[in-house]
């Protein structure tokens, strides 16, 4: 990896678990400043009702070597966005890294239900959180942001633009909600190139978030037991693996190379070299398609 992050300073937008919090603690693994935003505090959990909160990964951003500040913030909330960007400008003088991880709808989708009979409630609350939080954070950073060269944009989606424009994803506000998110990172990338900062779209694999090993009723160190119900969840990867992409676009000096594109952790580590904690790289978009979409058996040969 290129020389670190010392001195820079990142905000990830809903940090509080998944892919925040590993984009959070690989940042603060190179060096940076992270200021992590959700709604789970230790004095107070979102509707969520889970157990993770922006102190915690503040915390293991710490530990991984950089400084974490942990903010509570609802990304629909104007106001609030627009005072975490002034408090980040007075504190930092400066905004290098950027990125829109705000989603919170995995309890809202209805799959394979027709548009007649998905909830609208669901739907619209879905697109709220998925877009409206991410246009409304980069409307208030991106000023901060493009006063240096070099800044970066990471809009955080599922599925690459390529897997999305061939494949429906179950309902139609969240295919609406993440093909969105791509499209978003693309016109972003128009925005921001005049002012020497790059923009993109990235999306993890199947990822082992805490919600998905719950799911599965596991936790990372017996996450394999699950295979045994879903033999496919071999291709799975850690939080950490989409948060290495992250921490080598952002200290990447050619990064712009990559400005307006979709891009997914698999393909990076390829591009950059880097691993997941076992050793190896999962390219679970790729095995997607070939593997478990052409039903064919759960093998991982050649995939990771």
């Amino acid at each position: 990896m290129s020389p670190g992050l010392q001195g820079k300073v990142a905000l990830v937008a809903g940090g509080t678990r998944g892919a925040g919090r590993g984009i959070s603690v690989e940042l603060g693994a190179v060096g940076a400043t992270v200021y992590v935003t959700g709604r789970s505090t230790r004095g107070k959990r979102s509707e969520y009702d889970r157990p993770e909160t922006i102190e915690e990964t503040a915390a293991l951003v710490d530990e991984a070597g950089g400084r974490g500040i942990p903010v509570r913030v609802d990304h629909l909330e104007p106001d609030q966005v627009r005072d975490l960007v002034a408090r980040i400008e007075n504190e930092q003088g400066r905004l290098d890294v950027l990125v829109n991880d705000v989603w919170g709808a995995e309890y809202l989708a209805e799959w394979n239900v027709p548009v007649w009979e998905h909830s609208l409630e669901k739907g619209f609350r879905m697109l709220r959180l998925a877009i409206d939080t991410h246009i409304t954070t980069s409307h208030f950073a991106l000023p901060l942001l493009i006063q240096n060269d070099g800044g970066l944009v990471v809009e955080m989606t599922d599925g690459t633009a390529e897997y999305n424009e061939e494949n429906y994803r179950l309902s139609i506000f969240y295919d609406l909600a993440k093909t969105s998110v791509i499209r978003m990172a693309w016109a972003q990338a128009r925005e921001v190139a005049p002012h020497g900062c790059t923009a993109v779209a990235l999306t993890p694999g199947w990822m082992r978030s805490e919600i998905m090993l719950d799911i599965f009723g596991v936790d990372e160190s017996n996450w394999r037991d699950a295979l045994e119900k879903e033999p496919h969840f071999a291709i799975s990867e850690t939080p950490r693996y989409v948060g290495r992409a992250v921490a080598h676009l952002a200290t990447d000096p050619d990064v712009a190379r990559f400005n307006g594109r979709s891009l997914s952790s698999g393909g990076l580590a390829q591009e950059y070299g880097f691993t997941d904690f076992d050793g190896s790289r999962p390219d679970a978009w790729r095995y997607i398609a070939e593997v478990q979409q052409a039903g064919r058996p759960a093998d991982t040969t050649g995939y990771r």
